[in-house]
């Protein structure tokens, strides 16, 4: 499966930014050895379900202490018996927008 999540705290810093406690998280995910991928709204991680959802739980709570509250936005591609999607996806696509381009 492929989860892609962002947490964040809630903050009361003046300028509202949540960049420590999304580098704690991130650390964490890549910490992980699993797959991963960060933009600047999503990281994306894949791996079965056990082992994403723990990461996603154990970064959760890393961000838990930067603030009173967290957010959590997941959304998840659960494909059993594929692996590799996390770029597979991506290639697919690339190949697909270079078909179209070609026509």
């Amino acid at each position: 499966m492929i989860v892609a999540f962002s947490v964040a705290p809630s903050t009361d810093r003046a300028d509202a930014s949540v960049h420590d406690a999304v580098a704690e998280a991130v650390k964490i995910v890549r910490d992980s050895g699993l797959p991963n991928r960060t933009s600047s709204m999503f990281t994306e991680i894949e791996g079965e379900w056990d082992e994403v959802m723990e990461v996603v739980k154990q970064a959760t709570f890393a961000v838990a202490k930067y603030g009173s509250r967290v957010s959590l936005v997941l959304k998840a591609d659960i494909r059993p018996g594929y692996q590799g999607e996390l770029s597979g996806k991506i290639e697919r696509l690339e190949r697909a927008i270079q078909e179209r381009e070609a026509e």
